[in-house]
This record gives C-alpha cells, structure tokens and sequence, in this order.
C-alpha cells in the first residue's frame, strides 16, 4: 500500500511505496528533498513532520534526538510512513532532481597530493553524459555491495576538456582521504591502478549553489570537506556569480590545505571571493603565520552577524554540526541558510544506533 507525502510550502506530492523511506521515494521520483548520508547518520535530511505517522529505521541520536522526535520531527531517509503525511520541509527545489545512473568507470590518474590526500581522476562513459549540480556525489558499489561515497570536486564544465588532444571523454576529480583500516581508502591507497574498473552511481545530495539569492556566501571546508567546495567555486566562475564569498579552509597542519595555491590563483579570477586558511595544530616546524583555532570559530569572530548570509559547510561531522549550532543560535544565520555535506565515514555511521 503506497501512502502520500505532501511538502509544505512547495506543495510538491510524490507516493512512498511499502516499506520505503520518504527521502528514498522523494529520490526516485525526482523530488529534491535536502539529505546527506542517506544513513541516519548525519542529520542533513531532518525536517518537520505536520500530519501523519512514519516508523523510523536505526539512526543515530546526534541525527534525530528523541526529544526532537517527540516534538514532530523525523529523519526522511530512515522515516517510513504508516499513514499519508505532510512535512516541513524549505530547502525542497522546485525543479527536478538529476537522473541517478549506475555506470562504469575508469582511473585515469591517481595524485598524491598529501600523505593522506589522493586526488582520482574517473573516465566516464562518453556515450552516456552525466548531468549533476556542482557540489554533488558519486557512490562507488564495492564488489560486496557495499558503498562509499565522494563528492565530485570538479564543475559539470569541465567534465570534458575541449582542448584535449588526442580527445579524451568526461573525466570527474574526487579527493580521497586514507582512513587507515578502511577496506575502499586502503585499496586507494595501496594497490589501486591506473585503467582500473570501478562502478559508481550518482549524483546524488542536494549541497549545491542557491542562484535564486543575492545573499554574501560563506563557503565552510575542513580537510577533503574542500573538494565540492572546489567545484561550487568553478561553477561561480563560469557561470560568472558575482556574489561576496569567502572561503574558510580548515586543516590541522599546513600540507591538509591540499590545493592552497589552486585557492590563491582562483582569488585572482574572482576578487569578490576572500581566503581565510585557518590551522588548529600547527607544529614549529611548519612556519605557520597564519589564522589558527577551529575554522568554524574563524567564521564567527570575523562576521558575528550571519542574518543576511548563506553558509555552505562541508567536511567532518563535528564541524558542520558546530558550525550549524553556532552559527544559527548565536550568529542569527536562518536554519534554512545552512546547506550542509556532512562526511560521515562508515565508522561514523555504526555509532550510537537510535
């Protein structure tokens, strides 16, 4: 038995089959709800439930509290409805989602570009074009079924390079962080090649650039949390927004700021966009001269007043979760002005259960 979902204040309607979660029929019928994790591990998806009944799958409590539960709140990627249902939800588009695709891919290239920092370029299908916002992912399906997820850090332009000689076909950048012991990063890491195989799926998330604002931009970034950030940045470029941006990019040593001086060049392309790199465990070594602390904490002591902004965060959990609590709480930012992609990794998503 399907039931409805009605969105307010879109009014946008879509059905949920038997046993699926609302962000999964919202997903597959195009309806662009915002989410992250798909996991219930991350919170992105949260959003306030008006009228009917859903049963919720396991989550995490920093994702959905039971308090926030019991005020009516749920989590769209493990919340299945029992009954038709209304929700809360001001992020939706109204344009329609990107088709999702599973299709093969290829290495191109793999570049160190820190000790723990690899930057993959994928070939994809020429005869199949992708479409995606800036700031979306890709899931790699492992041999087992399992997933691991990764933003693109490149702009939908510059899939293809039309200057490439011999022609090459579309090629997507992700920036992979080795997380010792990880069964996908270890391989990244130790024993993947060029030419080699991989599947994906995508795009997938809903953290991409609101044009529909002439609102200053505060892009936040902690470690890899950069590369969808990279790829909003091109978008801006090309598309020529001309919007205030500033980027904070957080690390705990120099060598975390991966791609600093690509930063440093866009600066001269684009005055109206600001970088502040901020360094919370510099060593003496290092040299460091610059802003230090938390890079969410940076944001505040330099713009106490977020009322009039949008804040684009994306990176650990711990930072965006801060970075969302201040910000709103003690800075004024409008909840519905915090666009999130919170990178959980699978450890993250096996702790604490609901």
């Amino acid at each position: 038995m399907s039931h409805q979902i009605t969105v307010k204040p879109s009014g946008r309607m879509f059905s949920a089959d038997t046993n699926e979660a609302v962000l999964a029929a919202a997903i597959r019928q195009g309806i662009g709800l915002p989410y992250g994790c798909k996991d219930g591990a991350c919170g992105s998806c949260k959003c306030k439930m008006l009228e009917g009944e859903v049963v919720h799958g396991p989550h995490q409590t920093k994702a959905l509290s039971a308090d926030e539960e019991a005020a009516g709140y749920i989590l769209a990627c493990c919340a299945v409805p029992q009954t038709d249902v209304v929700i809360e939800s001001r992020q939706v588009t109204d344009e329609s989602a990107f088709p999702i695709k599973k299709m093969p891919s290829r290495v191109v290239s793999l570049e160190k570009k820190s000790d723990d920092v690899m930057l993959v370029r994928l070939q994809l299908p020429a005869n199949d074009t992708v479409r995606y916002h800036a700031g979306q992912y890709v899931e790699f399906i492992l041999r087992d079924g399992a997933r691991r997820a990764y933003s693109m850090a490149n702009a939908p332009h510059t899939l293809v390079k039309s200057d490439a000689v011999p022609p090459v076909g579309p090629q997507v950048e992700l920036h992979i962080r080795h997380m010792p012991g990880g069964k996908f990063t270890d391989h990244v890491f130790n024993a993947m090649k060029e030419k080699e195989i991989l599947r994906i799926e995508g795009p997938f998330g809903s953290f991409y650039l609101r044009e529909d604002s002439d609102k200053p931009i505060v892009l936040l970034a902690s470690g890899t949390g950069f590369a969808p950030i990279k790829a909003l940045l091109e978008y801006m470029l090309h598309k020529g927004i001309t919007r205030p941006a500033v980027l904070y990019w957080g690390g705990r040593r120099p060598a975390d700021l991966y791609l600093d001086g690509w930063v440093r060049e866009q600066l001269t392309l684009m005055p109206h966009l600001t970088y502040v790199p901020v360094i919370s465990d510099a060593l003496a070594q290092d040299n460091w001269t610059g802003r230090t602390g938390f890079v969410h904490s940076a944001v505040l002591q330099d713009l106490p007043d977020l009322s009039g902004h949008q804040v684009y965060a994306c990176g650990a959990p711990v930072v965006v979760d801060s970075a969302r609590a201040a910000y709103t709480a003690v800075a004024h930012l409008p909840p519905e002005e915090f666009y999130a992609d919170s990178f959980t990794t699978e450890a993250d998503k096996h702790k604490d259960p609901a």
